[in-house]
């Protein structure tokens, strides 16, 4: 089946790379999906990667720290997971770049929109570390926002469920998964997809969202075929 997706912003979150111990990397988890993710690679697609921090640290459960404080640790644990990340995918032969919201050029670029589409266009992975760059964002928004700046066709959120649901399906047998939704649905029920301000920028940007499972690492290529193995959200 020929790629349906030829540029894709992949939002990965820290707790996927951790695996059963919850925290920190397992190596055993990240080989994997970078091996879906190459195989996307060699197929003709642009992957422009966003990493979540929870394996690492999660800044509202740091208690009394300042919130900006604890934010910015956020972010360098974002790094980590982009670190980690690429190593792996140099492993499977792909070629990568990291680059950061806040300059670390020890480490990686800085985040410039323009070169990080040329890496793209020349085949390169981009692994985007730092969310934002900015407090009081999450990594939903960042994957909004650089799916718009490097015009992603779609925004795929890997998560540990198999989609959206109506309610927590981890705790309530009968609650049923959504094939399709809006935007406005999601803000108006409030629905666990993103958190608000991501759904918004997607909406307003006519970004489609695909939410699937990362419970099984070649759902990347399949999401990039456009198979139907989650819940899509898209403008109305």
């Amino acid at each position: 089946m020929a790629l349906k997706y030829k540029r894709i912003l992949l939002k990965l979150s820290g707790e996927a790379l951790a695996g059963e111990k919850k925290v920190g990397l397992d190596f055993d988890v990240i080989k994997p999906i970078a091996s879906s993710i190459a195989r996307c690679v060699q197929e003709g697609c642009q992957i422009g990667i966003v990493i979540g921090g929870g394996n690492f640290w999660r800044g509202r459960s740091s208690g009394s720290m300042d919130h900006t404080r604890a934010d910015h640790i956020g972010m360098l644990a974002t790094v980590m997971n982009c670190l980690a990340v690429a190593d792996a995918l140099e492993k499977e032969g792909v070629d990568v770049r990291v680059q950061t919201a806040i300059a670390m050029q020890a480490i990686a670029e800085p985040y410039i929109r323009n070169r990080a589409v040329r890496h793209l266009e020349k085949g390169r992975v981009v692994i985007f570390g730092c969310g934002t760059g900015n407090p009081f964002f999450s990594t939903d928004t960042a994957s909004a926002l650089r799916a718009a700046e490097i015009d992603a066709q779609i925004f795929l959120k890997a998560t540990m469920v198999d989609g959206v649901y109506d309610k927590d399906p981890n705790k309530y047998d009968d609650a049923v998964r959504y094939e399709k939704l809006s935007f406005s649905e999601v803000l108006a029920k409030q629905l666990a997809v993103m958190d608000m301000t991501a759904a918004s920028m997607c909406r307003d940007n006519k970004t489609p969202v695909m939410v699937f499972s990362m419970k099984d690492p070649e759902n990347i290529l399949r999401a990039v075929k456009g198979e139907a193995i989650g819940t899509i959200v898209s403008e109305e």
